[in-house]
């Protein structure tokens, strides 16, 4: 997988994808419905942003029936794992980030899928 970094930050500069890829970098696989509750974005908007990560190599999706799970793609560079690694710690305190952990932890019936490989 390459990515150029000047791509990834223009990945990263959007909130919405931010948001939704920190919360992947700290709880690992999470269905369109988990992200959406988390962040209070609507789900066409979300599923038009992780497509884009999708489309540029930061998250692979998983299928199983009518939902779909997305989690950060196994072969990421270590650099870039770093980058995300390193901007969970610094916001993580920090709304709309920690808000956004907080809700998905409160989150009524949340899905009990496999996490990704």
């Amino acid at each position: 997988m390459n990515i150029s970094a000047a791509h990834l930050f223009h990945l990263l500069s959007d909130e919405t994808r931010l948001r939704c890829l920190l919360l992947m970098a700290r709880e690992g696989e999470l269905c369109v419905c988990e992200l959406t509750h988390a962040t209070g974005i609507a789900q066409p908007k979300v599923s038009r942003h992780l497509a884009l990560l999708r489309e540029a190599g930061l998250v692979r999706d998983r299928r199983e029936g009518l939902w779909i799970h997305y989690c950060l793609h196994p072969e990421l560079p270590a650099w870039v794992r770093d980058v995300l690694q390193a901007t969970l710690a610094g916001v993580r305190d920090a709304p709309p980030y920690a808000d956004d952990l907080a809700v998905l932890a409160a989150m009524p019936d949340r899905p009990g899928a496999p996490r990704c490989a």
